[in-house]
């Protein structure tokens, strides 16, 4: 049929022109053609020279955008203004379609304005982030004009008396109307800027951020159709594929969206809720209405958003209903036809009857409720997040003036702040996130309800009973799986305390082979955990098992009871269909119920400890007043006085100082000495403002200029504590325990000051730390752990004093600085850090020491006694006054003398070790270093070839893990998982097929009822049907069981065979490998990763695999029913496919700097409320609060970016999924008319197709999770590749004789030995005989290669060449376990466990208490267990922390006693034991042990004097060998001059 833009019927009245040009239909549709024909020649010369010629100035550069006024509703009234077009062009195809000539002039103005709509966003956005806006004027014309044509059309129409029955009359007045919006959009375009018909026009400048290339989170700058399908996130993703994402790729964080500006909105309405105090209490409640007037209002849009979404989403049954009704009927609808202007109108029943036209407005609602939900999504996160950045800043804000008691009265300890901010925050952004939900679930339940009713009647309600009766159970098994899960943590903390015991003191274990005890010991709390593992996977198959067969038990009811209730007309396919939908649509809300309900409750009770957090005490709430600190003016020459005053820790308390009446001399160095106890330290903290004031003055002098404390605090950020502080200055202060920042050596010291080389050097040397740094790894840039982990006590001591001594402050305050400091460091401590460095730059120094050898240094002595001030002055007006005082003061002096005499001596050969030592360290490092850094070069040269691997790398999917996962499985657990979920899906697609032969079947027999119109024929019966139908129902119900016990069931025999494996592995790998691998990753092994597989795989794999396998079957049923489908398939998995493969690797990427980010942040909590009272006292808080905000922002922009790249991946997913069904709803209606199909054929597949659309987003997103997560599988396995210790020997037990060895002879032949097969040798070709009952000393430098001899007796270093035959038996042949058994060993380091005395002196429950005691006596702690509480059954706590270091010392001695082996090495033993108990140790030691054969590796040379043998060794080889006295004599000998030194 030929085509006419005014059709070609002869007698055609579109040609007639008799009543005036504008009364003729056709004409006055060319008309409206004119204004789009006009915008589309006008404005792609523009666009096309703007994006050819200045391609700069278009392709944005986002500094420069911005938007014109009236931005987002000139975007929502395109987008209403394209709806309408689309609606148009379909009404005039319909009506077209009635009259025998094509009407070209029905639909194609309308397609013209379509695309000149398109043009006019396109052209606006250009003009937009160009900036140009006097461009604009093309589209007022266009608007114009637009409007002028449309309102003459629709006058016309009105002429005719064409009303709202018509459709097309409703269309055109809704245009004119949009028309006439847009118009007025664009004059008060020109009104606010005057970019025409003004003189001036407006500047207007782009926003901040976007002036600031930093930020790259766009997402709130670009325009409406870029944020509701992410689209600006394109270019992100893409890059995210070429170079890994870091921090520098992500930005900055939008102004907006900073944690400081969250913080001020948070803190106005916490400050406008305490003004109305009066009417409300304080507590909760007045925070939750801070709360939700501060970040309320994009709870509200969000919710708005849910709600739409929520009602877009029942389109989907109403159109299936629709379609499948209208293909069954297969009526082309009668139309009462109106002629006129000489075409023909249709209404809109008409039009909505055509299966077609449902179809593509099915398609619109899905892609608008999906736009609208993911936009919803993106709000409450976006909220979240900022309420979160915010909730931490008031926490941190509130920390900075805590009071000091509540931290060391422990009503607040350190845990429960961390928890506070790791925990409850995030609990308070999870319910923000689900909020919404609140006020949607209730709409959508009772919507959907209704609209059962609607279709079904009474038996809708059977069914939603089905649902609703079961949602409380639901929400007992959520509770119950939450309790699971508490206490399954509660194992899961003592496993991993256990655990890293045991590997902290793995070296202990192995030489006194007690693996396997420790081992059964981690195992016994693995099997606890494994139950509690149990119950928490029970609950969860529960839940699964819950969530897929509550909508199966509903169908059911609802359809049985249908059909046995209702007449036949009623039970037909569209209604089945329409039905099921909805069902799938009702059980989503029942299911978000639970998790709901449960966030609620923890948000309700993470307020409450916010609550009680916020109210705790603060410091210094009462102030001096201004006019006292006038009065102190004539105490200039002092730099603090206290008059009369009293202090306290706490306000009830008793006070801790009373009476006290200082005066500090400014420039001049006071002591403060007295007792343990006496309040010296709690002095220094009252003079700082730290304790609470019961009465009396502080006055400081404060006429040093405050810049000397390098601190800038804005008047505005200054809060009334900081005014009190404002007096005092700032004051370099070092606690009694030192406090360290988790940085590197260099910023502990330099402590956020300028670095000053010269002084920093000084200072260093000052503190003697150049030896101790040129040990560290990598110098004064190491990273200094948590707390200082890999310092030792007087290292930290000292590096914290050297802060104090950098620092320029005019105060220094040092809290008994020297208290783990040998004397002889101790020492040059005060020579050329204290007076030299600080009282030569006349700095008022208070120093806390109960060192009486330094008081003639002091200008001032402070003496206390229990809380008060004993005397004060000088140490001549002490003499003369308190001359007792001064006499016992004399008496301690003169011991503390001799000790240094003593100790000098020592020291020497210290320092002589030292340097060797830091020689060979050097060295060692040096080579590792250089090794380290040709590595770098190699792969640096490596990665620009490779990085095109690494990338592909990153890409794939980790099969392998993913395989060894499931293979752990076992062999029948595995096929049973793989059958169970594939025979479900095929159950439940054939509970769906049932249904639509079922309907099919019972809509024909009345059909044919109908034309046979026998009201006698029988009726239907449904009889076979429901029966076929329940029994697939109910094997379907049964499966949903198999499989979610299934994949639990296989979760925890993965979990238990790994975590097994792992632990087997790692407890019988050499002591190599734990030199070499750091305990943290190890322990993250059995942490992290095997909580991951315990309890994050199976659920994932579970959702992966249901949602993989519905979105396959439902592909599968679309296929069936319309072949047509997979030609249309192809293109759209081949883009499913790449945008999986983009999403997966980007969101890996941002996952993991998420959780980065988020360790600094936590630890700088930690960190501040260890050293509140340094920071206070140095005035650092402003600093330390914009660490804090960069830290939460860090982490902020890191969660945010995750949120808009889940955003970017489900919009697309779900446009997919909209696609999916209008090619399925188009196929199966043209299907129907070549080739009739059953219409419940039809709506299976338009039911499945509306799955697909669900679930697609869900299966890239599990399988994002899922890769992340099998990176735990993957680590593990790369540990169970570590080889063991070859602990089978040559010899079997029964060759080796009971008791050996009994004489404790010991022959080493031409012996070396190294620590890696790739390592040079510390041992080489030694030869010694060692008689029985001979007592050894082996001496040397560090390095010498002492501790690896006593070492080689174990087996612990690898020995390459010859060998070691302890009583007649070489000790390679022997099987390890039992060579280490028979011998003993005390290592340099005490090692103590948690647990009793009893269990670490006899962990293998082999002695009697007797023996136990007689052990305890010799190693001198006889009289300190019998004090204890339970003696033996004393308690020991983690790492013997309880006890001091050198009675753990002498705890290990017991231990090695008890074992009474022939065989007895002490490796350097009594380092840290006083000179006297180590006398009578000795002694004991040759007493008791006559008859065994002991090895002394000899810290102090004199402890081996009375040795029968002495041993001296140089660099692996031994230098000498002989009787000590032999040895003396001779005057070149190197023992001789180590015994001089010793002296």
């Amino acid at each position: 049929m030929a085509l006419a833009f005014c059709g070609n019927e002869n007698n055609s009245a579109a040609y007639n022109v008799d009543n005036g040009v504008l009364n003729n239909g056709c004409f006055v549709d060319a008309l409206n053609v004119v204004p789009h024909v006009f915008l589309l020649f006008i404005t792609f010369p523009i666009l096309f020279i703007g994006w050819g010629s200045q391609s700069s100035k278009v392709h944005i550069h986002h500094s420069t955008w911005l938007h014109f006024p009236g931005h987002n509703l000139r975007w929502i009234l395109t987008f209403i203004l394209l709806f309408v077009l689309v609606c148009e062009i379909a009404e005039g195809i319909v009506s077209d379609g009635i009259s025998n000539s094509h009407h070209l002039h029905l639909y194609m103005p309308a397609g013209m304005a379509f695309l000149a709509a398109i043009t006019s966003v396109v052209y606006y956005h250009n003009i937009e982030t160009s900036n140009f806006p006097k461009l604009l004027i093309a589209l007022l014309f266009y608007w114009t004009l637009a409007f002028i044509t449309k309102t003459i059309k629709f006058v016309k129409f009105c002429d005719n008396n064409i009303g709202f029955s018509q459709l097309r009359f409703c269309l055109t007045g809704l245009l004119v109307i949009l028309y006439g919006m847009l118009l007025a959009v664009e004059i008060n375009v020109i009104r606010v800027r005057r970019y025409v018909f003004f003189k001036n026009p407006k500047e207007v400048k782009p926003p901040e951020d976007l002036q600031d290339l930093g930020v790259r989170f766009l997402q709130p700058f670009v325009n409406l159709l870029s944020k509701g399908t992410y689209w600006w996130m394109n270019t992100f993703i893409k890059t995210a594929h070429k170079k890994p994402i870091d921090m520098k790729t992500i930005g900055k964080l939008p102004i907006a969206m900073r944690a400081l500006t969250n913080y001020v909105r948070l803190n106005e309405a916490f400050e406008a809720q305490k003004n109305k105090r009066s009417q409300y209490p304080q507590g909760s409640k007045s925070i939750w209405r801070a709360l939700c007037s501060a970040f309320g209002k994009p709870l509200i849009l969000s919710s708005t958003f849910r709600i739409l979404a929520d009602l877009l989403g029942f389109a989907g049954p109403l159109c299936i209903f629709g379609i499948v009704h209208h293909v069954g009927n297969r009526n082309r609808p009668s139309h009462s036809q109106i002629n006129v202007l000489g075409v023909f109108f249709i209404s809109s029943e008409e039009f909505l009857s055509n299966a077609y036209v449902l179809a593509v407005l099915l398609f619109f609602a899905l892609l608008l409720q999906r736009t609208f939900l993911q936009a919803s999504y993106y709000v409450a996160i976006e909220t979240g997040i900022n309420l979160r950045g915010a909730i931490q800043t008031k926490i941190y804000n509130k920390i900075m003036q805590l009071s000091t008691s509540n931290m060391s009265m422990g009503e607040m300890t350190a845990g429960q702040i961390c928890n506070l901010v790791a925990i409850d925050t995030n609990q308070l952004m999870w319910f923000f996130f689900l909020c919404p939900n609140l006020w949607a679930m209730p709409v959508q339940i009772i919507v959907g309800v209704l609209l059962l009713y609607y279709l079904l009647g009474i038996s809708a309600l059977i069914g939603a009973v089905v649902i609703i009766v079961l949602a409380p159970v639901q929400y007992f098994v959520a509770t119950k799986l939450s309790q699971a899960q508490r206490s399954t943590l509660e194992y899961s903390n003592e496993r991993l305390k256990k655990t890293n015991e045991m590997l902290r003191g793995i070296k202990l274990l192995k030489l006194y082979a007690w693996e396997h005890i420790f081992h059964s010991s981690v195992e016994e709390t693995r099997l606890k955990e494994m139950t509690s593992l149990k119950a928490f996977a029970l609950y969860t198959s529960i839940s699964i098992f819950m969530n897929a067969a509550i909508p199966i038990a509903a169908v059911l009811t609802t359809f049985v009871v249908h059909a046995h209730l209702t007449k036949d007309d009623d039970f037909s396919p569209q209604v089945a269909f329409a039905s099921l939908s909805l069902f799938h649509i009702l059980v989503t809300p029942l299911f978000l119920l639970s998790s709901v309900v449960r966030s609620t409750v923890k948000a309700l009770v993470s307020v409450q400890k916010l609550s009680e957090f916020l109210a705790s005490e603060e410091i210094g709430e009462e102030h001096d007043k201004c006019s006292e600190q006038r009065n102190a003016g004539n105490h200039s020459k002092y730099q603090a006085v206290i008059t009369n005053g009293f202090f306290t820790w706490t306000p009830e308390g008793a006070p801790a100082l009373s009476n006290i009446d200082i005066q500090i001399p400014q420039g001049q160095l006071t002591m403060i000495v007295g007792q343990v106890g006496c309040g010296k330290s709690s002095l220094l903290l009252a003079t700082l403002g730290e304790m609470q004031k019961i009465s009396g003055n502080i006055f400081w002098n404060s006429s040093i200029p405050d810049s000397e404390t390098g601190e800038d605090v804005s008047p505005e950020k200054e809060t009334a504590v900081d005014v009190e502080f404002r007096r005092r200055g700032s004051v370099a202060y070092a606690s009694q325990k030192p406090w360290l920042l988790n940085a590197t050596v260099e910023e502990n010291i330099t402590f956020e000051s300028p670095f000053n080389k010269q002084r920093y050097k000084a200072v260093i040397d000052a503190c003697s730390l150049q030896p101790d740094i040129d040990i560290l790894p990598h110098g004064d840039q190491t990273q200094i752990g948590e707390r200082g982990i890999n310092l030792s006590g007087g290292q930290r001591q000292r590096i914290s004093v050297a802060r104090a001594l950098y620092q320029q402050t005019s105060v220094v305050f040092l809290d008994d600085p020297f208290s783990a400091l040998d004397i002889h460091l101790s020492d040059h401590l005060m020579q050329e850090g204290i007076l030299k460095m600080l009282r030569e730059d006349k700095r008022t120094i208070i120093l806390v020491t109960h060192k009486l050898q330094y008081l003639p240094h002091a200008d001032w002595i402070i003496a206390m006694k229990d809380g008060t001030i004993q005397r004060e002055g000088t140490l001549k007006d002490i003499q003369k006054s308190e001359t007792e005082l001064f006499e016992h003061w004399k008496t301690l002096m003169n011991r503390q003398d001799q000790d240094l005499e003593k100790e000098t001596i020592i020291e020497r050969k210290t320092v002589l070790e030292r340097k060797n030592h830091r020689r060979t360290t050097c060295s060692r490092e040096a080579l590792l270093n250089d090794d380290e850094e040709d590595e770098e070069e190699i792969t640096e040269s490596d990665d620009e070839d490779n990085l095109s691997s690494v990338l592909h790398q990153r890409a794939k999917m980790p099969w392998r893990a993913c395989g060894k996962y499931l293979s752990s499985a076992g062999i029948l657990l595995l096929p049973l998982l793989v059958f169970s979920q594939l025979l479900k899906h095929t159950v439940m697609v054939a509970i769906d097929y049932c249904l639509a032969k079922w309907t099919s079947a019972a809509i024909s027999a009345m059909i044919t009822e109908k034309q046979k119109n026998c009201t006698a024929c029988q009726n239907f019966d449904h009889a076979y049907y429901s029966k076929v139908f329940s029994i697939l129902c109910c094997i379907g119900i049964i499966l949903c069981l198999v499989t979610s016990i299934a994949v639990e069931w296989t979760g925890l025999k993965v979990a238990k065979k790994l975590h097994s494996a792992l632990l087997n592995k790692i407890i019988l790998a050499p002591m190599r490998f734990f030199e070499t691998t750091p305990l943290g990753s190890i322990l993250n092994r059995f942490s992290a990763d095997c909580n991951t597989i315990d309890q994050h795989i199976p659920a994932t794999l579970e959702c992966l695999s249901r949602s993989t396998l519905l979105c396959v079957s439902a592909l599968a049923v679309i296929s069936y029913v319309t072949p047509m489908f997979l030609v249309a398939l192809v293109p759209l998995a081949i883009i499913c496919y790449f945008i999986q493969k983009y999403f997966r690797v980007a969101s890996r990427d941002l996952q993991q700097l998420d959780d980065s980010t988020q360790l600094p942040l936590l630890s700088h909590f930690s960190e501040t409320v260890e050293g509140l009272t340094t920071i206070r006292a140095f005035r650092y808080e402003a600093r330390f609060r914009q660490k804090l905000l960069e830290y939460t922002d860090s982490n902020n922009i890191a969660s945010l970016f995750l949120t808009a790249a889940n955003r970017w991946l489900e919009v697309r997913m779900e446009y997919i999924g909209a696609c999916v069904v209008l090619i399925a709803a188009v196929t199966s209606i043209t299907n129907y008319w070549k080739d009739p199909l059953s219409s419940g054929l039809v709506g299976l597949g338009l039911t499945y197709a509306l799955m697909v659309s669900n679930y697609l987003n869900w299966m890239v997103r599990n399988l994002a999770d899922m890769e992340i997560q099998l990176g735990a599988v993957k680590r593990i396995n790369g540990l169970l590749k570590t080889e063991a210790e070859k602990y089978e020997g040559l010899l079997s037990p029964s060759q080796i004789p009971q008791n050996w060895p009994d004489r404790g002879e010991i022959q080493i032949q031409n012996l070396s030995v190294r620590y890696d097969s790739n390592l040079k040798p510390v041992l080489k070709h030694v030869n010694a005989h060692l008689s029985p009952g001979q007592k050894i000393g082996i001496c040397g430098r560090t390095g010498s290669g002492k501790s690896s001899f006593s070492l080689a007796f174990f087996r612990m270093v690898d020995t390459f060449e010859g060998r070691i035959i302890i009583d007649g038996i070489d000790i390679a042949k022997l099987p390890l376990q039992t060579l280490r058994s028979r011998l003993s060993i005390i290592l340099q380091d005490p090692i103590l466990f948690s647990g009793t005395i009893r269990f670490n002196l006899d962990p293998e429950k082999k002695c009697t208490d007797s023996v136990l005691w007689e052990a305890l006596e010799i190693a001198q702690l006889k009289h300190v267990v019998k004090a204890l509480p339970g003696g033996l059954d004393a308690i020991v706590t983690e790492g013997g922390e309880n006890f001091s270091q050198g009675q753990r010392q002498l705890f290990c001695l017991a231990r090695a006693f008890v074992r009474k082996t022939s065989i007895f090495i002490m490796d350097e033993a009594t380092a840290s034991i006083d000179m006297a108990t180590e006398n009578i140790l000795q002694k004991v030691v040759m007493t008791a042990f006559a008859d065994r054969t002991v090895v002394t590796i000899a810290h102090r040379v004199h402890t081996i004097l009375n040795a029968d043998l002495v041993i001296v060794m140089k660099r692996g080889v031994i230098l000498e060998y002989d009787k000590p006295e032999v040895l003396l004599e001779q005057e070149d000998s190197v023992f001789a001059s180590f015994v001089q030194a010793d002296k």
